[in-house]
């Protein structure tokens, strides 16, 4: 399923196919439908008889209603395997997918795979690795020289700093030239990030030999030092390699709003850390390529993967990373996120910040995955939407069926099975964000908020799918910090 690529996606206001309009639908409808078998699994048989809970005395005359009953164990062993089928399914389609294409010597349909990316540069020295890094920035003044410090200052240094000015009516070009880097500016653009990138990397990847990667970062990131020498190193050490990817942790600040989001980029590094850098997205935050990789994917836009021929990022894409990621690995490039590459990036200082932010994330997502089509390379991420849509409805039920309890009760009852199991959770939340310190920490253990911030992002996933399935074009949202103000979000 291709349909995108009969579309003309040269024009940004393109109207999506109907499978693209419908991918939202395709993947709440189909968590739904699973949602249902398990409810089906779980309630067929005789319901158990009805019966009051017990009451205890506590000292100091405290009387507690508790209620001993537990699920039967055939409903807990029907939720507990369609659970472990499910994971352990994934598991082992992925290994198997990402086996097939390590092994894969068509170098038509997979010309970044391993096996043919080593016998084109077997016997061949192309020098020592560089890097060249390019920073796209649009009104950035404000943190482009943190960025540009963190560069100068690793431990291995770059060859070359170029910043991309696109559009900018600050001080963002006298930051960079103050700071000693280079300045491109782009001209005539009006395709965001991604139209400012493919006019730089029309100039600079001719330049660039075999060893010389390019590296494009964020204006508001900050690299740990020895970033650049572990990412040299993984290249050095690996011919079939075609990318690295940082993983990002967010900055001090924004109160809780900033936890939260904190909390989350610490869980998303920990599940990275667990894959052995398995990349689900080379985040646009700080990644480094192959220029080979950047030349494979510009040649085959149009043809094996969607987009414009001879762009390296699809214009058309909401999230420009997220989409260069599954494009690479269409056309088997090998990619890791390992966890010696760390960056600090900026956290949303606003709620309206954070829904234009995760809007365009989730939007993006589920456009790419219309784009796409069900593909071995794209089902992971088939699978990861599906459980963020079978997410939604199991904490959109468990919220409701608390409100209902709470409301249909005259007093409160304890269950003690529930309660164990809340706090098995609240034990798995507080393990995954322990390497945040206490703020991390006390934010988890209170649980309560952290199922807020879930719900919010539920909305979010809702939101995009309705935008979607309407055919409302989407908004891109950039956030403006500049020095003695408040941040703002413009359009």
């Amino acid at each position: 399923m291709r349909g995108a690529l009969a579309l003309d996606r040269t024009d940004p206001d393109v109207q999506l196919g109907r499978f693209q309009r419908a991918i939202g639908l395709v993947i709440l409808g189909s968590a739904a439908g699973a949602a249902a078998l398990l409810w089906f699994a779980v309630s067929a048989g005789d319901p158990s008889p009805v019966h009051r809970p017990s009451q205890k005395v506590l000292p100091g005359g405290w009387r507690v209603l508790y209620d001993t009953e537990a699920p039967a164990v055939r409903v807990l062993a029907a939720a507990a395997a369609l659970a472990v089928l499910f994971a352990v399914g994934i598991a082992v389609l992925e290994r198997r997918i990402a086996n097939r294409s390590r092994r894969s010597s068509n170098d038509r349909a997979t010309p970044l795979a391993p096996k043919v990316a080593m016998a084109a540069t077997e016997g061949v020295f192309a020098g020592p690795v560089t890097v060249t890094v390019l920073i796209p920035a649009h009104d950035e003044q404000a943190s482009l020289g943190q960025t540009i410090a963190s560069l100068l200052s690793q431990s291995h240094p770059p060859e070359r700093v170029v910043v991309v000015a696109d559009n900018c009516t600050d001080l963002t070009v006298d930051v960079a030239r103050r700071a000693g880097v280079e300045v491109l500016e782009s001209v005539g653009n009006t395709q965001k990030k991604a139209g400012a990138l493919n006019q730089a990397l029309t100039r600079v990847l001719p330049q660039q030999g075999d060893n010389d990667v390019v590296m494009v970062m964020d204006a508001d990131t900050v690299l740990d030092p020895g970033f650049l020498e572990a990412a040299v190193g993984r290249f050095t050490a690996d011919r079939a390699l075609m990318a690295v990817g940082g993983l990002f942790h967010g900055e001090e600040g924004e109160g809780l709003l900033g936890q939260f989001q904190r909390n989350e980029y610490i869980r998303y590094a920990r599940e990275m850390r667990r894959r052995r850098g398995r990349v689900f997205v080379l985040t646009g935050t700080a990644s480094l390529f192959r220029p080979v990789a950047l030349r494979t994917v510009a040649w085959s836009r149009g043809r094996s993967i969607p987009g414009t021929p001879g762009d390296v990022y699809d214009t058309a894409a909401l999230t420009e990373d997220n989409e260069l990621t599954i494009a690479l690995k269409s056309l088997g490039g090998l990619m890791v996120s390992p966890a010696d590459c760390s960056v600090v990036t900026e956290v949303m200082p606003t709620w309206r910040a954070l829904w234009a932010q995760r809007l365009r994330w989730q939007r993006g997502a589920l456009e790419n995955l219309g784009a796409y089509g069900v593909t071995p390379q794209t089902f992971r991420y088939w699978a990861q939407q599906l459980g963020i849509g079978y997410g939604v409805i199991a904490l959109g039920a468990y919220l409701l069926l608390a409100v209902l309890t709470v409301l249909s009760m005259e007093h409160w009852v304890w269950f003690p099975f529930w309660t164990g199991l809340g706090a098995v959770f609240v034990v798995e939340r507080v393990v995954t964000v322990w390497k945040g310190g206490w703020r991390a920490r006390l934010l988890a253990v209170t649980l309560l908020p952290e199922l807020v911030f879930a719900a919010f992002l539920n909305v979010v996933f809702v939101k995009g799918i309705v935008d979607i399935s309407l055919g409302r074009p989407p908004g891109w949202k950039h956030v403006t910090r500049t020095r003695g103000s408040s941040p703002a979000l413009v359009g």
